[in-house]
């Protein structure tokens, strides 16, 4: 297990890609996923948006809190459905393997993949980032800013930094 401490918070909270107002907004930019690159969203503020936008992940990672707060949002879509647990701060290994588990459903058997998290899936993106195909996209939520896009190949180096910088336990 990875566990982020406290004083480096302030350099994870930072976005890693480009930051958007809204989904909206960011949907020009879906052109720039690869053939062969999966769509990843993180959040259900930012899953729930694209699905309001008619964009359907290939990959939805969700822990039912919006700013650890229990989310009315009812995230539903075609889906195979995999659950986890990972607390705040951290980054599990059974995170890894259910999201190396997800991405395997969506690029054998082409399934739209729902990883539902019991606890945080805050660092969820640091994973994703580091396994996910090339030109894979990652929407994830930046609380009270918007929406980052993260292109997978263009973050892949800066995510195994950040992890250099997490604490092994």
């Amino acid at each position: 297990m990875l566990i982020l401490k406290q004083d480096m918070r302030s350099e994870f909270k930072k976005p890693i890609g480009t930051l958007f107002p809204t989904i909206s907004d960011a949907k020009d930019s879906l052109d720039k996923k690869g053939e062969k690159g999966l769509l990843i969203s993180i959040g259900d503020v930012t899953t729930r948006k694209m699905l309001d936008e008619g964009i359907i992940p290939d990959v939805g990672i969700v822990d039912n809190l919006i700013e650890r707060e229990p989310s009315d949002y009812e995230i539903c879509y075609d889906n195979v459905t995999l659950k986890t647990k990972n607390p705040p701060g951290t980054i599990t290994d059974q995170m890894w393997k259910t999201i190396k588990e997800g991405f395997s459903l969506v690029e054998k058997a082409g399934y739209n993949v729902l990883i539902v998290v019991d606890g945080e899936e805050d660092l969820s993106a640091i994973p994703c980032m580091v396994m996910a195909p090339e030109g894979s996209i990652i929407f994830y939520g930046q609380p009270g800013e918007g929406v980052v896009l993260c292109e997978v190949d263009k973050t892949k180096e800066k995510a195994q930094d950040l992890i250099k910088k997490l604490e092994e336990a």
